[in-house]
């Protein structure tokens, strides 16, 4: 079935649980297809003008069509309750450790994507929201030495593979929304809230960055943004090749 709805490429470890959900209400639109699709041809036939001259004001007198709405109701609600509510509780219940995973702060902008990452110390520079300016993004406080060797980059975000990632997310300007469809993540970046998200990529490649929230007249661009998944050893090149780096987008 997941071919033939062609699904984005998964990538992530808890991505499946997601794509399963999305096969189940597929099966239940094509029995609802097929099954009103049937209803309508018996209620042509049924209830054609040769066959009923006369109209009937009484209307229907069994309760078949009730008990049918009731029994796709009670499918939705099991889905949402037995399916979609544990996906999302396994998921936001589970965060894993920092010190086990790849931390990156995101700050979204119209119309680019930033990321920051601790240095070498594996600490993040001191962040203060009075502090954020159009030169510093991210409101690092210049006297906290912790920021001195962090990296930010933009529009190029590297993680490595089989490794948890823990995504804070926010905005400098309007809101955004930060969407991974290889990841089967997505979260909405909100100006003055930081919002942690986590995946665990499972597969090495460059994903496209969406933004699934219009944003402005450049929206489109929000796409130029990447995710690459890599070796550990080689996000380690990647990064220690960027220490110190900044960047900003304006």
């Amino acid at each position: 079935m997941e071919k033939l709805l062609q699904l984005p490429v998964l990538a992530s470890k808890q991505g499946q649980s997601v794509d399963d959900l999305i096969v189940y209400l597929h099966y239940l639109m094509i029995v609802l297809f097929f099954g009103w699709f049937i209803y309508f041809i018996y209620a042509l036939v049924r209830f054609r003008k040769k066959a009923n001259a006369r109209a009937d004001y009484k209307g229907m007198r069994g309760h078949f069509s009730n008990y049918l709405e009731l029994t796709v109701a009670g499918i939705e609600a099991a889905l949402l309750i037995f399916v979609a509510y544990p996906i999302w509780a396994r998921h936001a219940g589970s965060f894993p450790e920092e010190k086990d995973s790849t931390v990156v702060h995101i700050m979204a902008q119209q119309f680019a994507w930033n990321a920051r990452y601790a240095g070498a110390d594996g600490q993040f520079g001191r962040q203060d929201m009075k502090l954020v300016s159009a030169d510093n993004l991210f409101g690092v406080d210049p006297a906290d030495t912790h920021g001195a060797d962090d990296v930010q980059v933009l529009n190029d975000i590297h993680v490595p593979v089989n490794k948890p990632v823990i995504c804070q997310i926010s905005s400098k300007d309007v809101i955004h929304s930060f969407r991974l469809q290889t990841m089967r993540v997505a979260q909405d970046a909100i100006p003055g809230m930081r919002i942690p998200i986590w995946f665990e990529p499972t597969r090495e490649g460059r994903y496209q960055i969406f933004c699934a929230q219009l944003c402005g007249n450049g929206h489109a661009a929000m796409a130029g943004g990447y995710l690459v998944v890599e070796s550990q050893e080689k996000f380690d090149q990647w990064l220690k090749s960027k220490a110190g780096a900044s960047a900003s987008f304006e």
